[in-house]
């Protein structure tokens, strides 16, 4: 199998989350491969969580909703949990003006929500000046 052709959509890695997002610009052929790019990256960095930030898109059509909920349960299957953040209302009117479900997709308002829900946590205090221990 060939490796997926890079979308030019950045894919990173916190720990064993990966965090990435959609822009509008995401034709379906952009679409097809970031999924193929994405599915390929949760196999190979072993991730048991995923965060993809939507809060770009300003529009959502079929094919997009469709690639996501398919993301999702291809990321089920190598073991990993998305959460897609950051929908805004006007995406989320027309999901459902159109009739679409997002079956299995969970979501967050935000990326902040979305990486708690993986379990990853802010920290209270930003850490002290570099080489100073903290009491």
């Amino acid at each position: 199998m060939t490796p997926p052709r890079p979308t030019g959509v950045p894919i990173l890695r916190l720990g064993d989350v990966l965090v990435t997002g959609l822009l509008n610009e995401l034709d379906d052929t952009s679409a097809l491969a970031f999924t193929a790019e994405l599915t390929e990256r949760i196999a190979a960095d072993g991730a048991r969580g995923v965060l993809i930030d939507i809060s770009r898109l300003e529009i959502i059509d079929s094919f997009v909703a469709r690639t996501l909920t398919e993301l999702t349960t291809m990321a089920r299957l190598l073991g990993a949990r998305v959460i897609v953040a950051g929908m805004r209302p006007a995406v989320a009117i027309t999901l459902v003006e159109l009739g679409l479900r997002l079956t299995g997709v969970e979501t967050a308002l935000n990326a902040e929500q979305g990486l708690t829900t993986l379990g990853w946590q802010r920290m209270p205090h930003p850490p002290g000046p570099p080489g100073k221990a903290r009491p």
